[in-house]
């Protein structure tokens, strides 16, 4: 039988991400485009369900397993660069100044070799829970964000 899909490996070195605002209580389609940014590294886009264990009487083979809660990792966006200071402002605005509604919809992207786009993922409602710099050192190499670490409340391939 003949399978419709290309089975090409995907290299999973050429993405993008992008921010578009999604703040509580805001409705589908509300979002505004708000940066996009370059990292080098993406890691944490995985999700965890917990199995409820119901052990019943007379049931001798094992319990019985049900779905349970499901918990997100937090990703982790290293050495990124920007060419607007958005991410920054995004980061004041959540943890100086307590604007605890003001969350993000992250696009993380994924393209072929030629740049056409494969696959994404969305984390909804994401915030930022940690901001990296890189050190300073006139020596160095290092670009303008280091690690942008995200909690999210989901996780959904598009």
């Amino acid at each position: 039988m003949p399978l419709d899909y290309d089975l090409d490996p995907l290299h999973i070195f050429r993405f993008h991400v992008t921010f578009k605002d999604q703040p509580l209580g805001a409705e589908v389609g509300d979002d505004v485009d708000l940066c996009s940014g370059a990292f080098s590294e993406c890691t944490g886009l995985d999700a965890t369900m917990e199995p409820k264990v119901i052990k019943e009487g007379g049931r001798n083979y094992g319990p019985a397993q049900r779905a349970g809660q499901v918990t997100f990792s937090t990703v982790i966006l290293k050495r990124g660069i920007t060419t607007t200071r958005h991410l920054w402002q995004w980061w004041e605005l959540m943890n100086v100044n307590s604007a605890y509604a003001h969350r993000l919809e992250v696009t993380i992207t994924l393209c072929d070799a030629a740049g056409t786009e494969m696959m994404s993922w969305k984390l909804d409602r994401a915030m930022p829970i940690k901001f990296k710099s890189p050190d300073m050192n006139s020596k160095g190499t290092e670009i303008g964000i280091e690690e942008l670490h995200l909690a999210h409340e989901g996780l959904r391939l598009v």
